[in-house]
């Protein structure tokens, strides 16, 4: 895909059947599991895009034997543990990458130096770091824990921490490190994240007990790694990633006449947060052949052209589509009337700030946009907005994607200024796009 730019031009009707890429966390997931792992892994459906690739060659560097036997095919031959590395560890744009790793490292007596691309360099790491130096890790970085920086671990002490705020990410790294913590580690939700971390460990052989409490009117997630776990390579069958799906869904919500369906998605309840608010909208989107691979339920979802309604999206919804709030924005700018999102601050820390950038990139299609700190309003007209812009993603690839699809119903196209970030998440996007009728061209 080329880095000069891609414009999104409005065309016909969007129609096909077509399947969406695997699904990063877990893509990422079997990656680091295998390595620490005993044995053989095998994974079908990889993602085997630019943010998977980095994390593939960071469980080399530690150690780990890997050879890709195919499209989506991959081998991962475990030590039962991490080796330290001879190099300093690049994780390009991987956010997810680095923080799990950093977590798996720290539970082995070892230095690892990491870095990433200019975008992950940017990114405050504290918020794993803390919980890691609280079990004993010790590091050594820049300001706010902002990468580059080096990690030593080892001789880890037991945790019982409750996360400050939701993050799947920092859950899967203490529950990483508790692997070899004294003691074992226990993390308390005061809202449920994403659990691939917790169904993965599990079908490697570990033992993770989860449990909810009720302490007053809310509900705590208690999850517990007992010490001395063992991990047993395996097989893993990634699904379809669901923040992927939502790019063509959406598309086919808002193409005049547009009938799209996108096979084998994951339908885990703690990601589906953006289907629910978009049949709450008044989406014709449905889902079809459920069914159960490697743990996770996975389904096929038809989304046909919808007239939308704005709706306030419930803040505890937040983790289960923290991802999806570009491309949910996008919707709301052709919903009628306003779409409230709030609880989002976390959108402020992932590869960008992508409240600002969201608003931003919508204002300068010419659709009202209020933005707050901790999320963002959409006011549409029930119409196509202006669309005519060049958005300014600095290199967010779901930022990129999100407005690539406002072009397509847009009254004029939109251009994007780095697409080349796509890759990180979804290879093949605007082959698969222009395949269901999209106009994409670089700008």
């Amino acid at each position: 895909m080329s880095s000069a730019g891609l414009k999104s031009a409005p065309a016909g009707a969007l129609r096909g059947i077509v399947r969406a890429p695997g699904d990063k966390s877990i893509s990422h997931r079997s990656m680091i599991l295998g390595a620490l792992a005993s044995g053989t892994t095998t994974v079908e459906g990889l993602l085997e895009g630019d943010d998977v690739l980095a994390t593939a060659r960071a469980m080399q560097a530690f150690g780990a034997r890997i050879e890709q036997e195919g499209v989506g095919r991959w081998r991962i031959e475990g030590n039962g543990g991490f080796q330290e590395p001879s190099d300093v560890i690049d994780c390009g744009n991987a956010g997810t990458g680095v923080r799990l790793i950093m977590g798996a490292a720290a539970g082995f007596a070892m230095c690892a130096t990491f870095t990433g691309d200019a975008s992950l360099r940017g990114r405050p790491m504290g918020r794993v770091l803390d919980p890691l130096a609280r079990m004993g890790a010790t590091w050594l970085g820049r300001d706010k824990g902002r990468l580059p920086l080096t990690l030593k671990g080892g001789a880890l002490r037991g945790l019982n921490y409750t996360l400050p705020m939701a993050s799947a990410q920092v859950k899967s790294a203490v529950l990483l490190a508790g692997l070899h913590a004294e003691g074992g580690v226990e993390v308390i939700e005061p809202e449920a994240t994403r659990d691939h971390t917790e169904r993965m460990l599990r079908a490697f052989g570990a033992e993770v007990i989860v449990e909810d409490r009720i302490v007053g009117d809310k509900t705590f997630r208690h999850i517990r790694l007992p010490e001395g776990q063992k991990l047993t390579g395996t097989h893993v069958a990634v699904p379809g990633d669901p923040s992927s799906a939502a790019f063509p869904l959406v598309a086919a919500l808002l193409v005049p006449g547009s009938d799209v369906t996108v096979e084998g998605v994951m339908l885990n309840e703690l990601r589906t947060g953006l289907f629910t608010t978009l049949q709450e909208m008044g989406a014709d989107l449905v889902i079809s052949n459920v069914r159960v691979a490697s743990g996770e339920e996975v389904g096929d979802i038809t989304a046909r052209y919808s007239k939308l309604k704005g709706v306030v999206v419930p803040p505890e919804r937040a983790p289960a589509m923290i991802d999806e709030y570009p491309i949910l924005a996008v919707a709301a700018a052709f919903a009628e009337g306003e779409t409230v999102m709030r609880g989002v601050g976390e959108m402020r820390v992932k590869e960008s700030d992508r409240i600002a950038l969201t608003a931003n990139g919508l204002k300068a299609c010419g659709v009202q946009v209020v933005e707050e700190p901790e999320g963002f309003i959409v006011t549409g007209t029930g119409q196509p907005p202006k669309g005519g812009a060049t958005v300014v993603t600095h290199g967010d690839h779901r930022i990129a994607m999100s407005h690539l699809i406002l072009g397509m119903a847009a009254q004029e196209a939109v251009s994007v200024d780095e697409p080349g970030m796509i890759a990180t998440s979804f290879p093949g996007f605007s082959d698969l796009m222009r395949g269901l009728g999209a106009n994409l061209s670089e700008a």
